[in-house]
């Protein structure tokens, strides 16, 4: 069936009526095959959901923390935190693979051997994911799956040539996000290159994930020998990019260093934290601004930092 004035904001999703409570979604997502609607909160109202990643002082993730520790503010006033969760929710990720001529040899063999391992062997098997790879424009090689060998053969097929587009590859996976079947959702870029190729700006694929839950990581592939500035990763780029949703970049020296860089970020998707609240501003076309922190410490916590409250129809079937 269809539901009409379903908010799909970047952060929010209207939830169908229920008396599930949260952690008993979260368990039964890890002891049972995902079903098709796997909605993270069951309330029967609108709920604008986030997702946190706290670390300390050093960098080191913080886990175990209450509800109460977070506050959580919309447009500068803080709201009531009325869902949360700090169990591991289910995720559907998308891996963005850099196919571009800079790629060639023993790099893309290194990238095809951490995609294999972050996928299989650090996320959670009730996780989903699919693979789209990217030179001068972007290639969807799977759809979201669980299957190794699918993402085998797909990583095996790839042959490098061309430019590189990070821009438009990102906007062309945001679709496959929005049809996700897992609360949380995820991309993971992997380039060793300068976005010299895509026929978007920065400033329309900024705007493009204002209308998204997903958040964004990156992993830059920057070696201190590449001299030719036009060839080089524009990290500072990504930074602004990942950041501003929740996410963050790796910069590595050479795609020996990829199986740390994953090995981090799967970290960190294991060890985030959901909340939940009703925003008093509906589905009004908007941009509105979002900060999480954790007062009285010195933890750092990373959000998206805002959405664009946009209404649209949404298939439960």
């Amino acid at each position: 069936m269809w539901v009409e004035g379903v908010y799909h904001t970047g952060v929010r999703r209207l939830v169908s009526c229920g008396v599930f409570i949260l952690a008993t979604i979260v368990a039964a997502a890890a002891q049972q095959p995902p079903i098709k609607d796997n909605r993270l909160f069951q309330s029967g109202i609108e709920i604008t959901s986030v997702t946190a990643t706290v670390t300390d002082h050093d960098g080191q993730l913080v886990t175990g923390l209450d509800r109460e520790a977070f506050e959580v503010f919309e447009d500068g006033v803080r709201q009531d935190v009325t869902q949360f969760t700090r169990d591991r929710v289910p995720i559907g990720l998308g891996v963005l693979l850099d196919n571009s001529d800079s790629m060639f040899g023993r790099r893309i063999q290194d990238a095809r051997a951490a995609v294999n391992r972050f996928l299989f062997e650090l996320l959670e098997p009730v996780d989903e994911f699919f693979v789209m790879a990217f030179n001068h424009k972007p290639k969807p090689l799977t759809g979201w799956t669980r299957a190794q060998p699918d993402v085998q053969r797909a990583l095996d097929s790839l042959k490098p040539n061309g430019g590189t587009a990070i821009y438009d590859s990102i906007v062309e996976a945001l679709p496959m996000l929005d049809v996700r079947t897992r609360p949380r959702g995820a991309l993971v870029v992997i380039s060793d290159g300068a976005d010299t190729a895509s026929n978007i700006s920065l400033r329309e694929l900024r705007s493009a994930l204002l209308r998204t839950d997903g958040f964004v990581y990156a992993i830059a592939i920057d070696p201190p020998e590449r001299q030719a500035i036009n060839t080089r990763v524009n990290a500072q780029t990504l930074r602004e990019i990942t950041s501003e949703t929740g996410g963050r970049t790796e910069v590595v020296q050479n795609t020996s260093e990829l199986l740390d860089a994953t090995t981090r970020i799967a970290e960190e998707l294991n060890s985030q934290y959901v909340l939940g609240y009703t925003s008093p501003r509906g589905a009004d076309g908007q941009f509105h601004s979002i900060r999480v922190r954790v007062p009285g410490t010195e933890y750092k916590v990373r959000a998206r930092n805002g959405y664009i409250a946009t209404p649209v129809r949404k298939s439960l079937d």
